[in-house]
């Protein structure tokens, strides 16, 4: 899991907290911090400048003469070779003097008997892996929205400054596998409040049940799916930052809607697909086992033989999507995609697990889903989802979300004997300072006198008996806090007999003398 430092603190108060400090506690409490990326680490002097003129360069088919505004008294040429490279742009420079990954160094420079005063940069250029970088951006520069500012730190606005921890995480930590997850882990750790996402958005007057319905066939591998439709969308590029909070996670960008499904698996670890609701074929959601030898063409544009082990979300007849996987070809979000069916739901992991490994699939998504998802994060990741595609992509939110629910949502309550803990740990622990932890967890906690009853929330579904609590409680107590003790001994202590003790100084001697010893079966009896 690649958790960004900045986008880290937009959950929590990480005042006082280098990346280094904040990752030295997150692994001394049990998630071990693998590494710590610094973006754009040694880079300088790169700015965000505006293409004023752009003409073809008198001497070279494939360059371009531009004239940059970079935010000083006077614009700069700066000669091009990017295909894509055009006037009015919003464009990163490296001016001169700038430092690019590599100790590259940019210095004022003539090509083809032109001056250039500076370089402007693809993505690549600055740091960032070709396979993240948006595709319409693959074979030349990047440009800026057009409200960017000219002059700006462009390693700023491209989130190049920030620090990307990668968390070691253990299978049995999947509640850490997303922003939220990471940020409750921190919280309790620092002993501060958690901030969650705010939703808000106007509902159209129109009903989502209007438009669609949902039927599940097998509610053993799919006991929740929720649908939600949103229409008079605009398809178009994301919001940069959210751009570059996928990038920093490792997610390639592609338009406003995807982008904000994978935005939100990020934040809330839910899984969310989004259908252009025209192509999907019909006004029903199926979800069935596929039928033997039945065919589906996936997002990456290959074609997927099924079983009948395998869960597929369908129109009523045609699999639109292999459901916890991967989404089908045919009803992917396009550029003159209008309406969008948007899924949320609740898939069994063993069911998931086969299917990605069985069509040698392994997505974002399925992972989640194998690990375990929070139950109760279903609908909040629709509901989430929803008010970004309203926000970034002009859509109206249809009234209600239509869904067919089977998923009987249980919290662990599980009893925590006092003197337990004391037992097993070695030491003693107040009372108090157990409440205390596991209210910085968020877990509910109720007195019992000599035992406490702790409610588990679901996200946290590791922890079923108390000797997991009590290894919670050890770990946000820190066990660098833990004594060490000598166990109590009655009677003689141990030692060498004479014999033992004559035949360790003769071996030791003969060691020091530069010998080794050898017992070969001639020399040992049938006994030994």
């Amino acid at each position: 899991m690649f958790v960004s430092y900045k986008w880290l603190q937009e959950y929590v108060n990480l005042d006082g907290m280098t990346p280094e400090i904040l990752a030295e506690k997150i692994t001394r409490s049990g998630i071990e911090v693998e590494g710590i990326e610094y973006k754009g680490e040694g880079m300088k002097g790169v700015v965000i400048g505006h293409v004023l003129e752009r003409e073809q360069h008198p001497n070279a088919d494939k360059l371009n003469k531009c004239l940059v505004d970079i935010g000083e008294e006077e614009p700069v040429q700066i000669i091009c070779g990017a295909p894509n490279v055009d006037r009015g742009q919003k464009v990163a420079v490296a001016t001169v003097g700038a430092v690019l990954p590599g100790n590259f160094k940019i210095k004022k420079a003539k090509l083809r008997g032109e001056a250039s005063n500076g370089m402007i940069c693809s993505l690549q250029e600055l740091g960032i892996q070709g396979k993240l970088v948006p595709k319409e951006y693959a074979e030349g520069i990047f440009v800026f929205p057009g409200d960017a500012e000219t002059g700006a730190d462009a390693l700023q606005s491209l989130a190049l400054d920030d620090a990307v921890l990668e968390l070691g995480l253990t299978p049995n930590r999947a509640d850490a596998m997303n922003m939220l997850g990471v940020a409750y882990e921190v919280a309790a750790i620092l002993g501060r409040e958690v901030k969650l996402p705010e939703t808000a958005y106007q509902a159209g007057a129109e009903k989502a049940a209007d438009y669609i319905s949902v039927k599940i066939e097998d509610t053993e591998a799919n006991p929740l799916y929720a649908a939600k439709i949103i229409k008079d969308v605009k398809i178009g590029p994301s919001p940069l930052w959210m751009q570059t909070k996928l990038i920093n996670a490792g997610i390639r960008p592609h338009n406003n809607v995807v982008d904000i499904t994978n935005f939100v698996l990020l934040e809330y670890g839910q899984p969310l697909h989004a259908f252009d609701y025209d192509r999907f074929g019909s006004k029903e959601v199926v979800i069935r086992k596929a039928y033997e030898n039945e065919k589906i063409t996936t997002l990456d544009e290959q074609e997927r033989t099924l079983t009948l082990e395998h869960l597929v979300i369908t129109n009523g007849s045609l699999p639109q999507a292999v459901a916890g996987v991967m989404g089908g070809a045919d009803s992917e979000v396009r550029e003159d995609t209008a309406t969008v069916l948007l899924e949320a739901a609740y898939f069994n992991g063993q069911t998931v697990r086969k299917a990605s490994k069985d069509l040698g699939l392994r997505s974002e998504s399925s992972v989640r889903f194998e690990k375990g998802i929070d139950p109760a994060r279903v609908r909040l990741a629709a509901e989430r989802a929803a008010d970004l595609i309203s926000r970034y992509a002009g859509g109206t939110v249809l009234e209600g979300t239509v869904e067919e629910n089977h998923l009987d949502i249980k919290e662990n309550v599980i009893r925590l004997s006092v003197d337990k803990v004391t037992k097993v740990l070695g030491m003693s622990i107040s009372k108090e300072e157990m409440v205390s932890i596991f209210e910085r967890l968020g877990f509910a906690v109720e007195d019992a006198e000599r035992e406490l009853v702790v409610t588990v929330p679901s996200r946290r579904g590791d922890i079923a008996i108390e000797e997991d609590l009590i290894e919670e409680v050890a770990r946000l107590y820190g066990y660098d806090n833990i004594p060490s003790t000598l166990p109590e001994v009655t009677g003689f202590a141990g030692g060498l007999t004479p014999y033992q003790d004559k035949r360790r100084k003769v071996r030791r001697f003969l060691e020091g003398a530069g010998l080794s010893q050898a017992i070969t079966y001639s020399l040992t009896n049938d006994k030994k």
